[in-house]
């Protein structure tokens, strides 16, 4: 389990199905979340039952889903991931949705990317996280502007929302960019230059 002040990350149970379910024929959550991709929702509970049963069997050196809690009282409130870690490149990519809406708005999801993103930094000394949002998602870009990460680009026009064309934005931070690095109060030593022979 991983705990901040609010959330707390933990393993994916066989019993979260329920959560997934509700959320992903959820067209609000649908729509911010993955800008209504049809491969996320609606989804029936037989093809949910077949995608969780792979998900729950997911290697931890390479990708996972965890389940996000309300610190308070324990109530299931979203889902982080990561996938695609390539530990020689050490790079991965994470997401995160918080499906329930009541606690939308309230700093659940930025703590819960902070958190995965303490423990993949710590736990797998990773160099690159990277993430990516659509551009009409206002919210998920100042979040993640928030959490540290950087915009590095876009893919134009990739998303397309009721008739309207969005930029895919893309974000990274880097293990020296992350606030929350135990080293992060010291500043970087900036290289000698060397003396030019006389």
């Amino acid at each position: 389990m991983i705990e901040g002040t609010s959330v707390r990350l933990r393993a994916l149970r066989a019993e979260d199905a329920a959560h997934h379910l509700r959320w992903r024929n959820d067209p609000e959550v649908v729509h911010w979340a993955t800008v209504g991709d049809p491969c996320f929702g609606p989804v029936t509970q037989e093809a949910l039952a077949l995608a969780f049963e792979t998900m729950l069997r997911l290697p931890p050196r390479e990708s996972a889903v965890l389940t996000i809690e309300d610190l308070a009282d324990g109530t299931v409130i979203g889902m982080a991931d990561y996938r695609d870690l390539d530990p020689y490149a050490g790079v991965v990519t994470v997401g995160v949705t918080v499906g329930s809406r009541d606690h939308w708005g309230r700093g659940y999801g930025s703590e819960a990317l902070r958190l995965l993103v303490g423990h993949l930094f710590g736990a797998f000394g990773l160099h690159r996280i990277e993430l990516d949002t659509w551009s009409g998602n206002e919210r998920a870009v100042r979040a993640f502007t928030r959490a540290g990460f950087r915009e590095e680009g876009r893919r134009r026009e990739t998303v397309r929302v009721a008739g309207r064309r969005y930029d895919t934005v893309l974000f990274a931070m880097l293990r020296e960019e992350w606030p929350d690095a135990p080293d992060a109060a010291v500043a970087p030593v900036a290289p000698v230059a060397p003396v030019a022979p006389v």
